[in-house]
């Protein structure tokens, strides 16, 4: 009897124990800066308001379940779209049409005030984040046009350097190829411009150069919308402790990166050869015309039972998030998931409505609530409003 009594307390702890990261979870203000649903649904032809289980990682339902309370949804292209300006507001089109469709659900917001009433309205509280500078084709006027439209940070370069500014990849791979490093004069006056505008700017995927001039030139506070930490897997897009350190010095903000490549160093040798393996399928999808990320995102659902076996554990993201805190303070760590745009996430975290399991792994590494709820949101929503003054 007294084993029996023991068995019903501790399946009642447990209990407790869920209702508590759920319960804390959705009365938080989640943020998420990163999540490519918009690129998704164009390239399998589907919307967002549609149940896209076992399609895609997001849909409008979801983010509900999840208890996602703000998205910024990533507008983006590879370097080799014809018009990236034009492909832009296509992306955003459709997140306008979603809106318009749903005016209960969510709701496009363009600052603060508007975003917390959405929030308080139990609707998604949606704007955008450009990512990669090649979109704005070198114009001032159209990075204006992007941010009277709801984009309220730019990613000042992708994986593709810009005339104004030296991506990660390049300073890292093909340095020779450059033709100047880090920002131009001209990027550092549209840094200077976004400052003015409210847009935040976002250092992830620029090069270290690049990066460093930004810091010399910002008189706001930056985010790294999706990024992880080098000193645990080393590779050219995560940052190092000087980086890092020097984010927090700004008052900005890092957001965590789910791909498994950024978590985990032995993963992209592991991606490398499946692609291999499976260089065929990936050519045919990319000559049908996807874009050469989505084509592997599509592989990598198909022989989904086979990637899963490489995925790190969950484990593996919150010790990203611990070398945070424990360099730069609890103040200046939150999520950028990539969800969408990243074809493996640690184990558990399969789609958006997962969140609650990062909370669950706080509180059993000692965060308390006040930590955990500027994690999930509050870090960011202080850098958002520092921007907009």
């Amino acid at each position: 009897m007294k084993i029996f009594f023991t068995l019903i307390a501790l399946c009642f702890a447990i209990s407790l124990t869920a209702q508590r990261y759920q319960r804390i979870t959705q009365r938080a203000i989640l943020v998420d800066t990163h999540n490519d649903i918009l690129s998704a649904c164009i390239e399998k032809k589907v919307s967002l308001d549609q149940d896209l289980k076992g399609v895609t990682m997001s849909d409008l339902k979801r983010f509900k379940q999840g208890g996602v309370d703000v998205q910024f949804f990533s507008v983006w292209c590879d370097s080799d779209q014809r018009n990236p300006f034009d492909f832009a507001n296509r992306e955003m089109d459709t997140l306008y049409a979603v809106a318009e469709r749903n005016p209960d659900k969510m709701a496009i917001v363009k600052n603060y005030s508007q975003l917390m009433q959405a929030v308080k309205a139990h609707k998604l509280a949606a704007l955008f984040g450009v990512e990669g500078g090649h979109m704005i084709e070198n114009d001032v006027s159209k990075l204006d046009s992007l941010y009277k439209r709801g984009a309220r940070y730019l990613t000042l370069t992708w994986n593709n350097s810009n005339p104004w500014a030296s991506s990660a990849m390049d300073e890292t791979l093909h340095p020779d190829a450059l033709q100047q490093k880090g920002l131009s004069d001209f990027g550092k006056k549209l840094v200077q411009h976004m400052n003015q505008l409210g847009m935040m700017i976002d250092v992830s995927h620029v090069g270290e150069q690049t990066f460093w001039d930004v810091m010399h030139t910002t008189t706001k506070p930056v985010i790294a919308s999706h990024s992880d930490v080098y000193a645990l897997c080393p590779v050219f897009r995560n940052l190092k402790d000087d980086q890092i350190k020097a984010i927090g010095k700004n008052g900005g903000v890092v957001q965590l990166n789910f791909y498994s490549g950024f978590l985990d160093s032995t993963f992209m040798q592991k991606q490398k050869l499946f692609g291999v393996h499976h260089r065929h399928e990936l050519d045919s999808m990319i000559h049908a015309g996807t874009q050469q990320d989505y084509a592997l995102i599509i592989l990598f659902e198909k022989y989904a039972a086979e990637i899963n076996s490489w995925r790190p554990p969950l484990s593996l993201l919150l010790d990203h998030l611990d070398y945070v805190v424990h360099l730069i303070g609890v103040d200046h760590v939150g999520i950028g998931s990539d969800f969408d745009g990243i074809n493996a996430a640690p184990q558990q975290l399969n789609d958006v409505t997962n969140y609650a399991l990062i909370t669950k792994g706080l509180l059993q590494r000692g965060y308390s609530k006040k930590d955990i709820n500027k994690i999930l949101g509050g870090n960011l929503l202080r850098v958002f409003k520092q921007n907009e003054n």
